[in-house]
């Protein structure tokens, strides 16, 4: 029988699995929504970027929010206006309402994985939270390995107008039963002092080496994922001359990898904190050889031809990003001081969002340009080596043992 926090942690998973089933709604149905409004494959990869600027926008003022408020009001807030935003995406009939339902969708997905993670500090202690926290990760891989045969099998059934209503209506009943079961835990799982998130505190975090790491490591990260989430099946129509259900099919299994790579990304960080390595090393290595190895993988599926070999350098290539995906998260609860996870989680997210923003849209230009996905890959693989190497030389310490700018002591200074 499941105990009361790994219910929990089951009930953020199907939140986060819906959360990217709507993100990537768009994606699957690419073609038809661009015939029905108009949208040219530099237009479409705008629109598929705007989600971004709010979802970005919002994920400080998000996590401290989440910190001060705490994650129950305000992830049940978060899933009903997304669910609402994707609701109106599919009542509208031009473009322009549309982006602002992709707007309202990104400012509502916000706090999604910041909020989880603090649950999932709250109810785990340090040494215990990676797998949590890979599999509440794991969710941003299995809801787009479930997205395109299902949102496929919607659209060809229903249209893609019901398809967004549809799934819509099941964020809004998520939404209703998290704010029926979820209690906050009698104190966090590590009783330490906490430091509440105010205007110094927040700057104080800026100041941080680790901070940046975290943020530029989570751009590498997300940009390769999110390119895929957002233009795998274009890719698989329109190089690999599939039909619009195969492109739907065989874009899950890709995805599929990435499941599975997030949840060993939790294991992994958890095994190498139990064999002797620092929590932060523990967590710290997985992230740095996980973006190696998706440039790799991402750079060799830019030279190959056929759509066999491309798949399976894909599926290396989300299994690795997302290893890398949960081992980030992990990191970021480990570097953050008590009080601040979902802030700091957030701060590393505006990374992640910056390279969500920036892939669909980069991606568009250079295959309406070029005439091909393959130069758009090789931009992610270099994108996913720099990541790399900066988080490699500024996450160095956790916050509270850095020498000077400490949080602590702007927490003091107030």
């Amino acid at each position: 029988m499941l105990t009361r926090r790994q219910s929990y942690i089951g009930l953020l998973m199907l939140a986060g699995c819906v959360n990217y089933i709507d993100r990537s709604a768009l994606s699957v149905g690419n073609l038809p929504i661009s015939h029905d409004l108009g949208l040219s494959a530099s237009g479409i990869g705008l629109l598929l970027s705007m989600f971004a600027w709010t979802y970005g926008l919002a994920q400080i003022p998000a996590g401290l929010l989440v910190d001060r408020v705490g994650p129950k009001p305000v992830l049940g807030a978060a899933l009903a206006l997304w669910s609402a935003a994707q609701i109106g995406a599919g009542l509208v009939t031009s473009s322009a309402p549309f982006a602002v339902a992709r707007l309202a969708l990104g400012l509502g997905e916000a706090p999604m994985y910041t909020g989880g993670v603090r649950v999932c500090s709250d109810w785990f202690e340090m040494r215990e939270r990676g797998l949590p926290i890979g599999l509440l990760n794991a969710s941003s891989a299995l809801g787009p390995a479930i997205a395109p045969a299902l949102l496929t099998v919607l659209m060809v059934a229903a249209g893609w107008r019901s398809m967004f209503v549809l799934i819509g209506v099941l964020g809004l009943l998520i939404a209703l039963l998290w704010m029926l079961v979820y209690r906050n835990p009698p104190q966090p799982a590590d009783a330490k002092p906490a430091v509440l998130p105010s205007r110094a505190v927040f700057l104080a975090l800026l100041r941080q080496r680790a901070v940046w790491g975290l943020v530029l490591s989570s751009l590498g990260v997300v940009y390769v994922t999110w390119l895929f989430g957002t233009w795998l099946p274009a890719y698989l129509e329109g190089e690999q001359h599939m039909s619009l259900y195969r492109a739907g099919l065989w874009s899950s299994v890709p995805q599929a990898a990435g499941f599975v790579g997030a949840v060993l990304g939790g294991l992994l960080s958890d095994r190498l904190g139990r064999a002797g390595l620092t929590p932060l090393l523990a967590c710290k290595l997985p992230l740095v050889v996980g973006l190696l190895l998706t440039a790799g993988c991402v750079g060799a599926a830019s030279t190959v031809s056929g759509a066999a070999p491309a798949i399976a350098l894909f599926c290396g290539a989300l299994f690795c990003a997302n290893l890398a995906s949960s081992a980030g998260w992990a990191l970021g609860a480990v570097v953050a001081p008590a009080g601040l996870v979902a802030t700091v989680e957030a701060i590393q997210n505006v990374g992640g969002s910056v390279g969500g923003a920036l892939a669909p849209a980069v991606t568009g230009i250079v295959r309406q340009s070029t005439g091909s996905f393959a130069p758009a890959l090789q931009i992610a693989a270099g994108l996913a080596v720099v990541s790399a190497g900066l988080c490699f030389l500024l996450v160095r310490q956790v916050i509270s043992e850095e020498s000077h700018g400490s949080v602590l002591d702007a927490a003091a200074s107030r």
